[in-house]
């Protein structure tokens, strides 16, 4: 039997509270709804925390992590729904996106508006600047570091990160872009260009029509023959680039003195808002140096982590660093042995297989190590962005390797199988444009088991007995579906839209006559309100087809006994000295 003592005092609190996740306005039109989902009695007790998304500030793609600013949505937000949820005794958990900032921010706006004059040059990082002396010059006046610097960089789309920026004097210049960007461009009109000298009606007409076919078509403007008009050329690429627009996460310059000032002032502005908690979104990425991959350097990640830290001491928060990673990189350990809570992205792809497969191996290893380890961590199963796939990997280390949580060909397997039952994948890509892994499924928790309720209760009951703070996607608790509508109403990328289907309180409603909702709720109240949970765990060594997890906390117990292979398991508790019991 493997233990672990949590130290805990016998209270509800953040330490063995349940958490909610969700969007503002993943149910019903904005916060308000959610609220009054929390207010009925079948959810009285089940909830001590919320994790809100992004789309609670003001942001414009990417679902809330292109921040534009942190003040309050107040088309999906109120005040009166933040004072509801604290008098609910609700604790809230924000995330701040350290690595990024849209292009709509207030900085980047002055930056293309101002260029060279822009108090927010150094903001950003203009990519010429950073790889100055390290690379080539190529003909469209970007710099391709030298090869042994781009084998390193660790990418998350093809092609070099950059978007290529306008300044008001015409020159472009190219600045880190590490994820999403999108440049638009407006067609043209006769009218727009008649300060061309010499360019005739006729001339002009043709010009238009040419140009306009390549913006639909989405052509390299450079590429387009421009016939007997080439002499006009440039001129009219100069109006046409004059009018582009852009959506983008464009990378922060975290060795400008102004960012820490916003990072200072945006701690400040949410631990004002009533949260404890703050996730660092895409801090890995943070820290950047030629020659290093870019991608949690060291130790310049762990300078600019605890630079943070004291930040959000002043301001009574929580850090919880968000990574994806191979477990064979062990990150994971590195974070924890820092003293910060982890995510554990490992629960969901284990759950699935130990389920899956009628085998406990898996599970439990990872479960005796987050008690051999100490790992204080903040579970899911399903989440707003995918089911990890990635972060089960083994991975060469220093020429050695590391093995991961489940070999290659049993993740490729697993991926195959979700798959098949209508998840989308995404991958990572080199500097070459090659994939280079698979990264995660795309599909609700409940679709990638094969929409059966019972192996849905199982996988709830297996994460609120395992240690940490259980996180809860909202469509879960409603056993939601794959939604390929949404995705192909998003188009292109769309494809984390599957596990983000709106809700209506009729659809809540409707919902909690369903017997998978209502013993979800029943298991979820059960670890989010007993004193069990703050006390020791033990995993029984019991045959590999069975799950035997106990909570004991003086005279409270809470006792899971499953069978992977029948799919069947009773929980067996105490409250008040009085002994109950669910059969599932």
């Amino acid at each position: 039997m493997t233990t672990l003592n949590n130290n805990k005092k016998s209270t509800t609190n953040s330490s063995n509270g349940v958490m909610l996740n969700a969007y503002p306005d993943s149910i019903g039109a904005n916060l308000s709804d959610i609220v009054s989902m929390l207010k009925m009695p079948q959810f009285k007790n089940t909830f001590s925390l919320f994790y809100v998304l992004p789309t609670f500030f003001n942001s414009d793609l990417d679902r809330g992590f292109s921040i534009i600013n942190y003040d309050i949505n107040e088309e999906l937000v109120s005040k009166e729904d933040i004072k509801a949820l604290n008098e609910l005794n609700i604790m809230l958990k924000f995330d701040i996106v350290l690595n990024h900032l849209s292009v709509a921010s207030p900085q980047f706006k002055d930056l293309i508006k101002n260029g060279e004059q822009s108090k927010f040059k150094d903001f950003f990082i203009d990519w010429n600047e950073f790889w100055q002396g390290n690379g080539d010059l190529s003909e469209d006046g970007i710099i391709v570091p030298k090869k042994e610097f781009l084998d390193k960089l660790f990418m998350r789309k093809s092609g070099l990160p950059i978007l290529k920026i306008l300044f008001p004097d015409g020159t472009e210049k190219p600045y880190w872009n590490t994820f999403y960007q999108k440049v638009t461009y407006q067609k043209i009109l006769i009218e727009d260009l008649k300060s061309i000298s010499n360019l005739n009606a006729k001339n002009a007409l043709q010009i238009c029509e040419k140009v306009n076919k390549a913006i639909d078509e989405n052509q390299e403007l450079q590429t387009i023959d421009f016939g007997n008009q080439s002499d006009f050329k440039e001129q009219v690429l100069k109006i046409v680039n004059s009018n582009r627009t852009y959506l983008g996460q464009m990378d922060v310059n975290a060795k400008s003195s102004l960012v820490w000032e916003f990072y200072e002032d945006v701690l400040s502005k949410v631990g004002s808002y009533g949260c404890q908690i703050l996730r660092l979104d895409a801090f890995a990425y943070l820290h950047k140096e030629v020659g290093e991959t870019n991608f949690f350097n060291k130790p310049g990640t762990w300078d600019y982590l605890e630079r943070i830290n004291q930040i959000a001491k002043k301001n009574n928060l929580v850090l919880l660093p968000e990574i994806h990673a191979e477990f064979g990189l062990h990150l994971h350990d590195e974070v924890a042995n820092e003293g910060y809570s982890i995510y554990d992205f490992f629960l969901p792809g284990l759950t699935i297989h130990a389920i899956e497969k009628g085998t406990n191996k898996a599970i439990m290893t990872w479960a005796k190590e987050i008690i051999a380890k100490g790992f204080k961590t903040v579970n899911m199963l399903g989440c707003h962005d995918g089911i990890p796939i990635l972060d089960l990997k083994g991975k060469e280390v220093n020429g050695v390797y590391q093995k991961g949580l489940l070999e290659d060909e049993e993740i490729i397997e697993m991926m195959d199988l979700i798959i098949e039952r209508g998840g989308q994948v995404k991958n990572l890509y080199g500097a070459d444009g090659k994939k280079i892994s698979y990264y995660q499924v795309n599909a609700t928790y409940f679709s990638a088991l094969g929409e059966n309720e019972q192996k849905l209760l199982l996988a709830r009951a297996i994460q609120m007995f395992m240690p940490g703070i259980p996180q809860i996607w909202y469509l879960d608790i409603f056993a939601g579906a794959n939604d390929y509508d949404a995705v192909a109403k998003a188009g292109k990328d769309g494809h984390k839209e599957i596990n983000r289907s709106t809700l209506s309180l009729k659809d809540i409603e409707d919902g909690l006559k369903k017997e998978v909702v209502t013993k979800q709720l029943d298991i979820i109240r059960l670890r989010n309100t007993s004193n069990a949970f703050l006390g020791n765990v033990a995993f029984d060594e019991t045959i590999e087809e069975e799950i035997n997890i106990l909570w004991t906390n003086e005279k409270e117990y809470a006792h899971l006994i499953a069978n992977l292979k029948t799919l069947a398991f009773s929980i067996h508790y105490s409250q008040s000295g009085e002994e109950k019991s669910f059969q599932f």
